[in-house]
């Protein structure tokens, strides 16, 4: 065989091989693409962050439910409470960006600011925000024996005295407090702030009339109002609540523009790929349109939003200015 002989079987078997190793390549890389995108392959954790019986850890409970039917994998819920929710939402941003770790905050998250001067991450650039689940208005609750039978006859009744009426709280800097701080603030009234640890002892002692009233969310509140040992006289939603009808909001009873609505909602550390988050919007979606999710959120009060992460992340970026310059307004800082 002559040298120009063996130099084309050289060259052929160099073709022959380019196209072969090319074509595993090809194989490979797809095989890393298919791993890539067949999320979720495993396990995926949701971070509640507060201790079981929640309103955090249940709606949590009822999504992973609902994704483990619907998504070929288990979804787990995993309790991380403890510093006002930022323990769990510490250990969820910290986490890889993978998809296999999620977060279902409250509307604490975008109020944490308010209360300490120094959180370990930061909510803006530390979180991919997936969809806002959940909303879940409050109700202005009342001592039943007090004359007061409207928001009219309360704001009234500040007006007149200023020591006249106290209210209770879960404590400084929570939704509750700085609930309130925005009615007195928009209202134009004085009232005398009871904090406690918690929300239930504070309701216990407005039905004692020890204190006159709360501003609460409509799941811990809903029991004792249908009972009557509390009255509602204004709902904290834009608009009357379909599963509350009978409650006025605030803004149709005089403090025109009002709102203050907690919410739960799903995110991911930053960096989780945009094709992931947005299959979880997808499925979330999915689940809080079936009548049964809705019929389980109704029986709390609670309405399904499934909003996009856009909007997600244009609610929470609203709430943390909103809440930050009405703790501004009444003398709050963070320590």
């Amino acid at each position: 065989m002559c040298s120009s002989d063996l130099s084309v079987l050289r060259a052929s078997r160099l073709s022959v091989w380019g196209r072969t190793g090319g074509a595993l390549l090809a194989v490979a890389l797809a095989s890393i693409a298919h791993a890539q995108t067949a999320y979720p392959n495993r396990v995926v954790k949701i971070i509640a962050a507060s201790a079981p019986g929640g309103g955090t850890d249940s709606v949590a409970r009822l999504l992973a439910t609902y994704l483990s039917q619907t998504m070929g994998q288990q979804f787990i819920v995993e309790n991380r409470p403890g510093a006002g929710n930022v323990r769990g939402s510490d250990a969820a941003a910290k986490a890889a960006p993978d998809g296999y770790t999620l977060l279902m905050s409250a509307s604490t998250l975008a109020m944490n600011h308010v209360m300490y001067k120094k959180l370990p991450y930061d909510v803006a650039r530390d979180f991919a925000p997936i969809t806002q689940m959940v909303a879940l208005p409050n109700v202005l609750v009342v001592d039943p024996k007090l004359p007061i039978r409207s928001l009219g006859d309360y704001i009234a009744t500040a007006k007149k005295d200023a020591n006249a009426l106290t209210y209770g709280s879960a404590g400084m800097g929570t939704q509750p407090h700085l609930a309130m701080e925005l009615l007195q603030t928009m209202a134009g009234i004085k009232l005398t702030h009871v904090p406690y640890t918690g929300v239930g002892p504070a309701l216990i002692d407005i039905m004692g009339g020890r204190v006159s009233s709360m501003s609460v969310n409509y799941l811990s509140a809903k029991p004792q109002v249908e009972g009557g040992t509390l009255r509602a006289r204004a709902i904290s939603s834009r608009k009357r609540s379909i599963y509350a009808p009978d409650i006025p909001t605030f803004d149709e009873s005089g403090v025109a523009g009002y709102e203050a609505t907690q919410w739960f909602g799903l995110l991911a550390p930053a960096g989780t790929p945009p094709e992931i988050i947005e299959r979880l919007q997808r499925e979330t979606r999915k689940v809080l349109d079936t009548q049964s999710m809705k019929d389980r959120l109704a029986l709390e009060g609670a309405e399904a939003v499934g909003g996009t992460p856009q909007e997600f992340a244009a609610l929470i970026k609203a709430e943390m200015a909103k809440w930050g310059a009405v703790a501004k307004a009444v003398g709050i800082e963070p320590e």
